[in-house]
């Protein structure tokens, strides 16, 4: 799910900028100049920001410094898959909660759950791209003050709405983000974890104990170019969600069942032609989209949004697919 664009030419200036004689010297273990770029954008202090390698190195680092093997984390059954890894990875106990039969979040279930240790939310949600709203992330929050709620935002920019503005009133918040996507930046590696200083500090020691220099130099001087430079931000994030939104138009036209996508990537099934079909006839064509062998999701298509062009190319390869 990499943005189709380029990332903005201040980026690009800014490693090459950086990447002089000063490559001799370990890079900045505090990251003083992406904490507060980043700080600046969420209305935080840089005490409240914690940057790593990509969101995945982030969130490894949060299941090791919030969670415990007592208690179980809850998440949704239809989620990111490395949720799971995790938990098992660190010997961790998980209560996989069943997405609605829309695939919607069921936040009742979150918040009656009892004795959890921890809970962790994607939003939107990913493969399915639906987004949950912030009073109900409220509502999570809320009914579970004495645990760690972890909110991954690693597509909100293209529609969904941030959990950033709760961290004011909520020290059990964790907003993990990215830069892989609408930034444009998967091949620098660089997201970052919001949270009260007193959770930064906890994920701090986790990785102080593997390696402090975890963010080089041409990452942290690329995504601090990235996060100040709003324009162009904002004029690839808007193209991506027309052209989203223009094709699912397109394959709704077409007959694919489409679920409301508020990420940079469409979830879709069609009722004639099952996903395994698609995903081998597209392949065929040169079009690689996701396909996911589970219950449930196993006739789903996630197909990520690319340029116009490639969108055109894809409607075009599912209608002779469909129609034939």
């Amino acid at each position: 799910n990499e943005t189709p664009y380029p990332p903005s030419p201040k980026v690009v200036e800014a490693v090459k900028s950086a990447a002089g004689e000063g490559l001799r010297l370990y890079p900045d273990p505090e990251c003083a100049g992406l904490r507060a770029a980043a700080a600046k954008l969420h209305g935080v202090t840089p005490e409240q920001v914690f940057p790593g390698n990509g969101s995945d190195e982030v969130l490894a680092f949060c299941f090791q410094a919030f969670f415990d093997a007592e208690r179980p984390i809850l998440f949704a059954d239809i989620t990111y898959t490395f949720y799971a890894v995790y938990t098992d990875y660190f010997g961790l106990k998980a209560w996989q909660i069943p997405l609605d039969e829309d695939f919607s979040l069921p936040v009742e279930r979150f918040c009656k759950a009892e004795n959890c240790g921890g809970v962790v939310i994607a939003n939107p949600n990913a493969p399915t791209g639906r987004s949950v709203d912030l009073e109900d992330i409220r509502r999570v929050l809320e009914e579970h003050r004495d645990v760690v709620v972890l909110v991954d935002e690693a597509y909100v920019d293209f529609g969904g709405v941030s959990a950033d503005t709760l961290l004011k009133e909520y020290d059990n918040l964790v907003v993990v983000r990215t830069l892989s996507k609408s930034r444009a930046l998967a091949g620098l590696r660089v997201g970052y974890a919001l949270g009260s200083p007193n959770l930064i500090s906890g994920l701090c020691c986790v990785r102080d104990s593997i390696n402090s220099y975890t963010v080089d130099r041409l990452a942290q001087a690329g995504a601090v170019a990235a996060l100040e430079d709003r324009p162009y931000f904002e004029e690839m994030r808007e193209r991506v969600i027309r052209t989203r939104e223009r094709t699912e138009e397109r394959l709704r036209a077409m007959g694919f069942a489409v679920l409301e996508s508020k990420a940079n990537f469409l979830f879709v099934s069609h009722p004639k032609r099952t996903g395994k079909a698609l995903l081998d006839g597209l392949r065929e064509q040169g079009i690689l989209v996701r396909w996911f062998d589970r219950p449930r999701i196993g006739n789903y298509l996630r197909i990520s949004v690319g340029t116009d062009d490639e969108m055109d190319a894809l409607c075009a390869a599912l209608k002779a697919l469909t129609e034939g």
